[in-house]
């Protein structure tokens, strides 16, 4: 029987004993009630309530200018609509950079704030502070290494990360590192898959991969993404379920042609 089954809630214990077994494990982005309990629903491990929203949910082209206020919105919406998964936040760019006695700060207010169970942070040794001042307040921290969206500037393009040896060690040191200060899981983001099987391999706690291959503890994709929402993203590693933005566009346009010839609202549809 998988683990999975057996837990009604799903915690950073029960993600350790998936790994262990070899049960992968499945992430999928959520910013609002709605999506978040049917998402729950179905059966979803982990929701990321991402700094994405700034991408899918705000219209702007980078995650940088989501703010903390709106993070927290957003992750007060997602738990309010969730029974059984493990609930992360990420936080957004400029709430922890440099600075850990912020990152702290941060960390707290999301969790006093929005209920969540979680947090995300991107880097390596470069975010240590940060992280063993929020793990030393019994906040759970999940790693994310590879393509690390808010250093798009300085990466220039969102193209796959630690393709050179030199980058690829790094990436490896800086993986064991966030295990040995306490991270429950890391996201790995756009690399090749034979890293990801490698650092995988080497680590006791999952692996979260996005563009990372088949060989990652677990999969995660930007629930817009995965749902055929978002029309102009087409990366390699997204695997479309559905075509919902057509789906919905017809519907819609089916509605107003219901309106406009006096179909809808019929004489049942009425008081």
């Amino acid at each position: 029987m998988s683990v999975n089954k057996e837990i009604k809630r799903i915690t950073t214990h029960v993600l350790q004993a998936m790994k262990a077994k070899g049960e992968r494990i499945a992430m999928l982005t959520a910013y609002d009630f709605s999506m978040a309990r049917i998402l729950d629903e179905a059966g979803i491990d982990i929701l990321l309530v991402g700094d994405s929203a700034s991408n899918v949910m705000a219209g702007h082209e980078t995650t940088l200018p989501i703010t903390l206020d709106q993070m927290i919105y957003h992750a007060s919406s997602v738990i309010r609509g969730v029974k059984r998964a493990l609930v992360v936040v990420d936080l957004p760019f400029g709430s922890y950079q440099g600075n850990s006695k912020k990152a702290l700060e941060s960390t707290i207010q999301i969790m006093k704030e929005s209920g969540a169970h979680a947090i995300k942070l991107e880097g390596g040794s470069e975010v240590k502070e940060s992280i063993t001042r929020i793990l030393s307040a019994g906040v759970p921290v999940m790693g994310h290494l590879g393509l690390t969206p808010q250093s798009i500037y300085k990466f220039g393009t969102y193209t796959v990360r630690a393709k050179q040896e030199e980058e690829a060690k790094k990436l490896i040191e800086d993986a064991m590192l966030l295990q040995e200060l306490g991270c429950f899981a890391i996201v790995l983001e756009k690399i090749p898959a034979a890293l990801t099987k490698q650092v995988s391999e080497m680590l006791t706690i999952p692996t979260i991969g996005i563009g990372a291959g088949m060989h990652a503890d677990g999969q995660v994709l930007v629930t817009h993404d995965m749902l055929g929402i978002t029309k102009d993203f087409q990366p390699r590693f997204l695997r479309t379920y559905l075509d919902l933005f057509e789906g919905i566009k017809g519907a819609t346009a089916n509605y107003i042609t219901d309106v406009k010839s006096r179909d809808f609202p019929n004489e049942t549809e009425q008081y």
